[in-house]
């Protein structure tokens, strides 16, 4: 073989693994971008003591913006619809008292270590607001769909009596 074919079909497989090579590191790139983004929503029941904030709070503990796609709320195991004033009503109709509440609609944005409590009573008293703590502990199921900045990944979060019940 002469030797100007074994330099050129050299430097063409050695031109193709360069291509490969900066092809694989750029879809790291990529993938560690995304990542270091990434929000996570935690979304938990929070009892205190008496005198102080209980309800329901989520937590952003990611590292990027949570965008809300959407939400699902359950009482009683029947869907509601999404968290949002319709529902809270629907959810409080009848309480002697009525929750302070903050909503989540589409296109809502949780920033990184933001904290919202969705529904909550400031000056928790057990004797007084035992049905409240029923109602966020056994009877009320909230679920959040959520993307990064980048969208499209569909996370979940999900608060269940059901599930924990069973764990």
């Amino acid at each position: 073989m002469k030797p100007e074919i074994l330099i050129s079909v050299s430097a063409t497989v050695i031109a193709l693994a360069s291509l490969w090579v900066s092809f694989t590191e750029s879809r790291s790139i990529r993938s560690h971008n995304r990542q270091s983004v990434r929000p996570l929503l935690r979304i938990w029941r929070v009892r205190n003591f008496e005198g102080s904030r209980t309800g329901i709070k989520v937590v952003n503990a990611g590292l990027g913006p949570a965008i809300v796609t959407a939400t699902v709320v359950r009482l009683d195991g029947e869907v509601l619809g999404e968290w949002d004033r319709s529902t809270y009503r629907r959810v409080t109709q009848g309480q002697p008292v009525r929750p302070k509440v903050s909503t989540l609609k589409q296109g809502v944005p949780l920033l990184t270590g933001q904290e919202l409590y969705l529904m909550f009573l400031d000056d928790y008293d057990p004797a007084e607001h035992g049905w409240f703590w029923r109602l966020v502990s056994e009877r009320l199921s909230i679920e959040i769909f959520y993307e990064s900045m980048y969208g499209g990944e569909n996370f979940r979060c999900v608060l269940d009596p059901r599930e924990e019940a069973q764990a």
